[in-house]
């Protein structure tokens, strides 16, 4: 974790911030102790959610994308390859100064030491807890500037990123629900969990749609959405899908709701969705929903909704439909 090994570089490792200017930290995680870094020099740099979230309630400077410069940055390593080449190059144009690179094991960070090992002179690293910690000096803006990656046209004709979820193209999870949807959906009809927007594509060719609320925690993914459902019916909401909260009931939910944030799989993080679900829609609503076989999801769609039904498979995803959302009683969470 960056808070083991941070404190090792700077306490007689060799590492020393700039004597004043702001210091990038890109991607921490939410409980993560930013120990030897100023809280009033530091600026997170974090576009999901309920991370922005986080720090902002902590008292930190928080922005979705960075800004123009920094006096030094720091790059918590991300487990997509693609994605943190391009959080190091884009931490390299921006910083003047030192360039820090902190991960586990399990994310890379040994690839990434010796890639850039070969490109520039590196110091450290510092190893514990599984991981590693090393950093540059100030490099030039562009040594890293092949690794650079952002918005592109992929399969389909869908514009998808590196860290996105299903990035290189079409989720087969998601394109089994949208074959599966019904010719009718309702009026108001939201994607939980929306990511680059590729079911809410196929929502909004259903009759009598008036509007598709597009709900999603990844600021990148949301981005990749406005491209590829340009339809005036379409609402985005950045927003986290377990508490999103809207001033008024929903006639369809359907989602493909994740279930990990790092490599283990968390199926709460689904039940949560199937919760929120039920919350959102109208007394008369529709939960159409796909799922990984292996998840646990039947016995909280069953505690949520008087109907369930399960309404096709293939031999690695279950689909759901849901119907007449139970009430919780004052207290129940």
């Amino acid at each position: 974790m960056l808070d083991s090994r941070l404190p090792l570089a700077l306490n007689g490792g060799g590492l020393v911030w700039p004597d004043e200017g702001p210091i990038a930290v890109f991607a921490p995680s939410p409980d993560a102790d930013l120990d030897g870094i100023p809280k009033e020099r530091a600026k997170i740099v974090h576009d999901f959610y309920p991370a922005h979230a986080a720090w902002s309630g902590r008292g930190f400077d928080v922005a979705v994308v960075s800004e123009d410069s920094y006096a030094a940055a720091v790059v918590c390593l991300p487990r997509a390859k693609t994605e943190a080449r391009a959080m190091i190059a884009e931490a390299c144009a921006l910083s003047k100064g030192v360039v820090v690179i902190d991960g586990q094991k399990t994310d890379g960070i040994e690839g990434i030491l010796k890639a850039m090992k070969a490109r520039v002179s590196v110091h450290g690293p510092v190893t514990k807890a599984h991981g590693k910690l090393f950093w540059i000096d100030a490099p030039a803006a562009d040594c890293f500037a092949d690794w650079a990656a952002g918005p592109q046209l992929g399969e389909g004709g869908f514009w998808t990123a590196p860290g996105v979820f299903s990035a290189d193209g079409v989720d087969l999870a998601s394109a089994l629900l949208a074959d599966a949807l019904p010719g009718k959906l309702g009026k108001q009809v939201c994607d939980l969990g929306a990511g680059w927007g590729f079911l809410s594509a196929h929502i909004l060719m259903r009759e009598g749609v008036e509007a598709v609320h597009l709900v999603e925690a990844n600021h990148m993914a949301l981005e990749c959405a406005r491209r590829n459902v340009s339809d005036p019916r379409a609402e985005f909401h950045w927003a986290d899908g377990t508490d999103w909260a809207p001033a008024f009931k929903l006639d369809t939910i359907v989602m493909n709701p994740p279930f990990h944030v790092g490599r283990a799989a968390e199926p709460q993080i689904g039940q949560a969705f199937v919760a929120s679900a039920a919350r959102l829609l109208a007394p008369h609503g529709h939960l159409w929903m796909v799922a990984n076989r292996h998840l646990p999801y039947e016995a909280e769609l069953k505690t949520r909704f008087m109907q369930v039904d399960e309404v096709g498979s293939d031999a690695r995803f279950k689909l759901f439909h849901a119907s007449r959302p139970l009430r919780k009683r004052r207290g129940q969470s």
